[in-house]
């Protein structure tokens, strides 16, 4: 890869980055059971980075972006940081993994419901650590939570998410190459 083409991937990928943040601060829709979980489609430009240009490109700019979430946006800090690049990460590695080897309908299907999977399992993982810290519960209380709340919260995330990727990438994929 020469010069111009290293510039102009990085380019746009900073233009999905910036897209991403946009989402995220005009699209924002909390879980009714559990209001502190919130929606957001910031994670669509971040999968299609990783669709197009590999999962490192995906994997930087969940960094970039959650960066910008937790402390320039009024996020929350170090831990809204580390668990958005926990769950976008997540899906991410394993979508974009899955996909770049085997670029086909099949295939974007199974990596966007392994990536789901992927980030649910993992978050569930991280809630029931970090989430006792952040909101100042007991941990049994994270744990109650887990199978009605934030189990289906991040599977609702990843699915729509999935479904929007699906549905987009195609024709914003051609137009990135």
């Amino acid at each position: 890869m020469n010069r111009i083409e290293k510039t102009n991937r990085l380019t746009k990928m900073a233009m999905l980055a910036a897209i991403s943040v946009a989402l995220m601060l005009l699209l924002r829709i909390p879980f009714p059971p559990a209001p502190f979980l919130v929606y957001d489609p910031a994670d669509v430009p971040i999968l299609i980075s990783s669709f197009t240009f590999g999962p490192i490109s995906g994997i930087l700019i969940t960094v970039v972006v959650s960066f910008i979430q937790a402390f320039a946006l009024g996020g929350d800090g170090i831990i809204g940081f580390f668990m958005h690049v926990m769950a976008t990460g997540s899906f991410v590695l394993v979508a974009g993994l899955m996909y770049k080897f085997n670029k086909t309908k099949k295939r974007a299907v199974a990596a966007l419901v392994a990536g789901s999977l992927a980030m649910s399992a993992i978050m569930v993982g991280w809630n029931i650590i970090v989430t006792p810290i952040y909101m100042g519960v007991p941990r049994e209380a994270v744990l109650a939570m887990i199978l009605p709340i934030i189990l289906p919260f991040n599977l609702l995330k990843a699915a729509v998410n999935s479904v929007v990727i699906f549905l987009i990438y195609k024709p914003i994929g051609r137009f990135l190459k």
